[in-house]
């Protein structure tokens, strides 16, 4: 499983979640991203484990001489995990008075896995995450 997937797989779950009112969806999403951020077990990475993929990981193509060194030593997929579930928890606590919020974070992560391109990763990466 790529990232990709995972994001795609990751906002089809929220929106369902929202659609149907699944409170405990939501939850679960969110303490799985909490989870993945702090221990640093990706799903991605275990299904490939469990699968024996040949390559885990997207190739990754920048051209080292624009790039500077990352200015911290942590990795961008778990900032972003950890600013995600953040978000995601602190729009569904408020759920009355944000709740556009969260739908908006399933659409955005939904398009970001069918694209390829998230902009709050691409944010992370620039402040300097590796």
């Amino acid at each position: 499983m790529t990232n990709r997937t995972y994001r795609v797989l990751l906002g089809l779950l929220l929106l369902v979640g929202l659609y149907f009112e699944l409170s405990w969806l939501i939850y679960t999403l969110i303490i799985i991203l909490f989870l993945e951020g702090i221990s640093n077990f990706l799903l991605p990475d275990l299904v490939c484990l469990v699968r024996n993929c040949v390559s885990r990981h997207e190739p990754v193509f920048i051209d080292n001489d624009f790039v500077e060194s990352p200015r911290f030593s942590v990795n961008s997929e778990r900032v972003w995990r950890l600013t995600v579930g953040s978000f995601l928890l602190i729009g569904y606590s408020f759920y009355n008075a944000l709740w556009f919020f969260p739908w908006f974070m399933g659409f955005a992560i939904f398009g970001a896995g069918l694209s390829g391109v998230c902009p709050v990763l691409l944010a992370i990466r620039w402040i300097g995450f590796k």
